[in-house]
């Protein structure tokens, strides 16, 4: 009793502490930015409680430290390896609205009087996927950050390698007075639609690549469980010192072959982003 009251306790503190960490996220736009790496995400902060409380009931149920603490790494990490449906037609909704977004600048620079005026004139119209991005941005502008920083934290926010390409150009543009920013612009704009044609052809095979990796995974961790409710008696010697170190071997098989079954399902966007 006491053990699970300590656990519970423990798992309590953790939330807490990822609770405040959420709320400080927020910060003053004037401030100068943090790199986009070292930013807590709605969803990472979900992940990381969903993994506080698999872990902590891991631990109540066998009793082990190793046991606890594979779990809650793979109650974080396995979404993110195996990844979903929705984030693949995120990441294609983006690609297409960077592709809009580029001829909208393209568009409006010749009657506007320069870049920022264009960016201005561009985000209330900014496409659905990227709006909120391109908000952050024109208002950085209005407050009177410098372009060049201004677009520089666009960079970290925009997840998609043709948008990072996209907004490479601007800060070039805006550091160096580029003469061929339209032409710029329609050419990458042009690859932005080219990629996400190509990541709708792939969208069948990678689809289906994604849900054999999925059923490989869910047998396991069902096989998994079930032993530990069913079974316990079979995994008794793991409770000794010497078969928590044995389960730490078997943790680290284990990742390795979720580390190849999630290569195998983003082997689609890879091809998908290299040509």
């Amino acid at each position: 009793m006491v053990a699970a009251l300590a656990a519970l306790l423990g798992a309590g503190v953790g939330l807490g502490l990822l609770a405040m960490l959420a709320g400080l996220r927020r910060r003053a736009v004037a401030d100068r930015p943090r790199p986009a790496r070292f930013r807590l995400t709605r969803e990472q902060v979900i992940r990381a409680a969903v993994a506080l409380v698999v872990a902590a009931l891991v631990g109540l149920l066998t009793r082990w430290p190793v046991g606890a603490i594979l779990a809650g790494i793979a109650a974080y990490a396995l979404p993110i390896a195996l990844g979903t449906d929705k984030t693949a037609a995120r990441a294609l909704a983006r690609t297409e609205a960077i592709a809009m977004w580029a001829e909208m600048l393209r568009d409006n620079l010749a009657a506007a009087a320069g870049l920022e005026q264009a960016i201005l004139v561009t985000a209330p119209y900014a496409p659905a996927a990227i709006k909120d991005e391109i908000a952050e941005l024109a208002a950085s502008i209005r407050l009177g950050q410098r372009l060049p920083v201004a677009l520089g934290e666009l960079r970290e926010r925009l997840d998609d390698p043709t948008g990072r390409l996209v907004v490479r150009a601007l800060i070039q543009a805006s550091t160096r007075q580029s003469r061929q920013l339209a032409e710029l612009l329609t050419e990458l704009a042009s690859r932005a639609r080219a990629r996400a044609t190509l990541r709708l052809k792939i969208a069948p095979g990678h689809a289906k690549i994604k849900t054999n990796a999925r059923v490989i995974t869910g047998f396991t961790i069902a096989m998994a469980v079930g032993l530990v409710v069913l079974n316990p008696a079979f995994l008794q010697p793991y409770s000794s010192f010497a078969g928590q170190l044995v389960l730490v071997a078997v943790g680290v098989v284990f990742a390795t072959g979720f580390l190849g079954i999630a290569r195998l399902a983003k082997v689609g966007v890879a091809e998908g982003a290299s040509r």
